[in-house]
């Protein structure tokens, strides 16, 4: 059974979802926030003591099994973005101890398809956006990862490579650029959603982190089909039919507009104060104005959990409930 981990009288969020330790290297070792993307003070968590409190839980969620095949990177736009205009360095790619891959110095924004089997395609599709704080780009388990448990489960999944707008020395912005990336990918997967299987009205963005600001926005910010325009991408409309938020950034810009998608909002109790007080926050503006949202909070989690292989806990589940959610919300079908 899915809880909302979240008690709108007090704005307290119970503190009996369980943390998932395996992005600590052991379970001994004491973790810099910070090296998961929080801002903040330099505080450390002890992920031993969060285990001994919990080291008798055991959780029914199934593993999520990463690695999917992807197809070609696709451009957004072939003869190069708007505003990139003689920019030609080569993308920066660097790998983390734990052999996990940043990408940076994105000029030419892209999406990565990864298809399911055509007999289990069910012609729903998510635009991914990574996180990386707009100075990079996690394209593995805020990217990929989920590839392979979504296309299982017959959804059709792009990972967006947008321009980076904090990088060092950058000229992009997140409002111009960035978010333009997002709007473009929505469009370009709906102009070829006859080729591909998939239902125009069942596309929806999911970000982490940084790439949650961009798909919260493209929710808000969307407009109609351009229908005199000689680009064929741009007849199509921008608008998602959903959004998946996971500890998303800039949340304070987020609310709910006219004709806003439903929500699903997802990150951890401890989380720096902005995101984690600020998804509750969230919530509650889709409620007041009457649009879907549904909202968990695992009390132990911190910044950037996204999605690893052997994941412990309650927090590995996430994939399951916004599974159950899209059924939920009538975009996949029993």
């Amino acid at each position: 059974m899915r809880k909302l981990l979240f008690n709108t009288l007090g704005l307290f969020l119970l503190p009996f979802a369980v943390c998932s330790i395996a992005f600590c290297k052991d379970q001994t070792q004491i973790i810099n926030i910070n090296d998961f993307g929080v801002v903040g003070d330099g505080k450390t968590l002890n992920t031993k003591a969060i285990n001994d409190q919990y080291q008798d839980y055991s959780h029914s969620h199934s593993q999520i099994v990463i690695n999917a095949a992807a197809q070609k990177e696709i451009l957004l736009w072939p003869a190069g973005a708007p505003g990139s205009e003689g920019k030609t360095g080569e993308e920066k790619v660097s790998t983390s101890a734990r052999g996990e891959i940043s990408i940076s110095n994105v000029h030419h924004p892209s999406i990565t398809p990864y298809f399911p089997a055509k007999d289990k395609n069910t012609g729903v599709a998510v635009i991914i956006a990574p996180g990386g704080g707009h100075t990079s780009l996690k394209m593995d388990y805020e990217g990929s990862n989920i590839a392979k448990f979504l296309n299982e489960r017959g959804i059709a999944v792009f990972v967006l490579k947008y321009r980076l707008a904090k990088e060092p020395g950058s000229t992009y912005t997140v409002d111009g650029d960035a978010e333009a990336d997002m709007q473009r990918s929505i469009r370009l997967v709906k102009s070829r959603a006859t080729e591909w299987g998939i239902d125009t009205a069942r596309i929806g963005v999911l970000g982490y982190s940084a790439g949650g600001e961009i798909a919260g926005l493209s929710a808000m910010r969307f407009d109609s089909a351009k229908l005199n325009s000689a680009d064929n991408i741009d007849k199509q409309s921008s608008r998602p039919s959903f959004q998946v938020l996971v500890y998303p950034g800039g949340i304070t810009r987020l609310a709910p507009v006219k004709n806003s998608p439903p929500l699903f909002l997802t990150g951890g109790y401890l989380d720096r104060d902005e995101i984690a007080k600020g998804m509750a926050l969230l919530y509650l503006k889709y409620k007041e104005v009457g649009i879907p949202a549904e909202l968990h909070i695992y009390a132990t989690a911190v910044h950037g959990f996204g999605v690893r292989e052997n994941t412990k806990g309650a927090v590995a589940g996430w994939p399951n409930q916004l599974y159950e959610w899209l059924f939920d919300m009538n975009i996949l079908k029993k």
